[in-house]
């Protein structure tokens, strides 16, 4: 397996070190892994077809239409697209083609704190053996998401007086492609308290490269 993680953007998402710790895991289940923090790759299409996986990890930013074009055709080729919280639900504001392709984009956290992420019983094996719910504390994430996702995970969110149960992590395709996205994960050291998110995560993206 061979996969290209390109990270920058935003410091805050400690997009090298969560590109480390990602490329780290990728690397103990045998994958060829690229780390690169400029966005020039994204200009060549050939290089884009020879990989398995492409993980965004770029808070905010821009995409050429050449790059947009590029890596949506990739994907619609076969290439797997996976990523988790703003570097990939929060990369590339206003491109339309890109949160098409990820199936969800990012508006607001109002609710910074503890909350509960609830795993339905939905028969997927990415989550096979998972718990069913776990508290969580961090940003709780806003999003505007694909009503085709295949949910795999929710949490309440509670917003002017309402109870919204709002999608945390999904999979859905983007022509060939396999995409997998997780709204968990602010930061590497956040990733490293809560193994079971990093252990969701690194399934998610293992899923979306095969």
């Amino acid at each position: 397996m061979k996969a290209f993680i390109f990270y920058g953007g935003w410091s805050g998402h400690t997009p090298k070190e969560s590109a480390e710790l990602t490329g780290s895991k990728l690397r103990e289940n045998g994958a060829e892994v690229i780390l690169d923090d400029k966005l020039d790759s994204l200009n060549d299409l050939q290089f884009l077809e020879t990989l398995d996986l492409i993980i965004p990890m770029w808070t905010m930013g821009h995409l050429s239409d050449m790059q947009t074009k590029n890596l949506s055709k990739a994907v619609k080729n076969g290439v797997g697209l996976a990523g988790f919280h703003g570097g990939m639900g929060d990369a590339f504001r206003g491109n339309i083609e890109y949160e098409w392709m990820t199936g969800g984009i990012f508006v607001g956290h109002p609710h910074v704190g503890k909350y509960i992420v609830n795993i339905p019983d939905c028969g997927n094996p990415l989550v096979n053996g998972m718990k069913k719910s776990f508290e969580y504390e961090s940003e709780q994430y806003y999003m505007l998401t694909d009503p085709g996702n295949d949910i795999l995970a929710t949490a309440v969110y509670r917003l002017e007086g309402k109870e919204i149960k709002m999608p945390v992590v999904w999979t859905k395709a983007w022509g060939k492609g396999k995409v997998f996205y997780s709204a968990l994960g602010h930061s590497s050291t956040e990733l490293v308290k809560n193994p079971e998110v990093l252990d969701m995560t690194i399934r998610g993206v293992l899923w979306a490269a095969k």
